[in-house]
This record gives structure tokens, C-alpha cells and sequence, in this order.
């Protein structure tokens, strides 16, 4: 039987013509049906989850597992196995660089239209960018993130 958490496929350990397949709702001649391919896929993701569980244990991600833990913990959430926090930081280090390219992005066009409007404008390709809240603003709004600047008149 397919699972529909997350593609996690669940097999059932009874043969296909006892009376277990009646509690999942399927038939036996379906449940038969269907052990022919389920048994080559299980292996398959098996294999893969097994050997990326691997190489997260030897992966070092940008984000140390002391801060992701510290934030984790402050959130609530108490992980003791390394490689759920390793995932965690890597899908926070995903995030936080597509973030950032967009930055990249936006400050090339902005950078690009002010050489466009000023005559005889630079056309260096080594150029370095900056991060500037100019270009953080529209990248972080296009994530669902609200910044503004902070009103120094006050």
C-alpha cells in the first residue's frame, strides 16, 4: 500500500490472501497487484533514504548544528537525532541562498538600469555587488517578508 505521507510507501508483511487486506479497505486480487511493483520501489527509496541519511552524517553544513539546535529549541522543538538537525540546516541554508540569489538578481537589474540611463556608464564584468537593503527588500517580499527601514526622524 502507498502511503500518502510525504511518498513513505508501506508494505504489508502477511501474504497477499489472508485477511489483512480487508482492513485496508483493498482487495486481495488489487492488493496482489499492486506487491509486484511496490516491492521493486520500496528497495529503490529504501536504498536512496538509507545512503542520504549517509551522507548527512558526513555533511557540514554552513550552519552549525549548535545554532540550528539553539533555534530549534527556543521554537519548541527538542531533536536529539544530528541527522534531523543536519536536514534542518540544510533546508535553512536552501532558503536563506535563494534568497539571497534573488538579492543578486534584483541588484544586477537595479545596477543595469542605472548604467542604461547614465551616458558612458561602466561595463566592467568583475564587478562586485553588495547586499544593500535596497535589493534585500523586493527579494525578502517575494518570500511572504515584510522589511522596512527604520525611521530615524523619531
Amino acid at each position: 500500500m502507498v502511503g500518502t505521507n510525504f511518498g513513505i510507501i508501506y508494505h504489508n508483511n502477511a501474504p497477499s490472501g489472508s485477511g489483512s487486506s480487508q482492513n485496508t479497505g483493498t482487495t486481495p486480487s488489487a492488493t496482489a497487484a499492486s506487491a509486484g511493483n511496490s516491492g521493486e520501489r520500496v528497495t529503490s527509496s529504501s536504498h536512496h533514504l538509507s545512503d542520504f541519511l549517509l551522507q548527512l552524517e558526513d555533511y557540514t553544513p554552513l550552519l552549525p548544528d549548535a545554532v540550528t539546535s539553539h533555534y530549534l529549541n527556543m521554537g519548541g522543538f527538542q531533536a536529539d537525532d544530528k541527522r534531523l538537525v543536519r536536514l534542518i540546516s540544510i533546508a535553512a541554508q536552501k532558503y536563506m541562498s535563494d534568497i539571497i540569489d534573488d538579492a543578486l538578481q534584483h541588484s544586477k537589474a537595479r545596477t543595469h538600469m542605472q548604467n542604461v540611463n547614465t551616458p558612458g556608464g561602466s561595463k566592467a564584468k568583475d564587478r562586485k555587488f553588495t547586499l544593500t537593503m535596497e535589493d534585500l527588500q523586493p527579494a525578502l517580499a517575494d518570500y511572504g517578508i515584510n522589511v522596512r527601514k527604520m525611521d530615524y526622524s523619531q
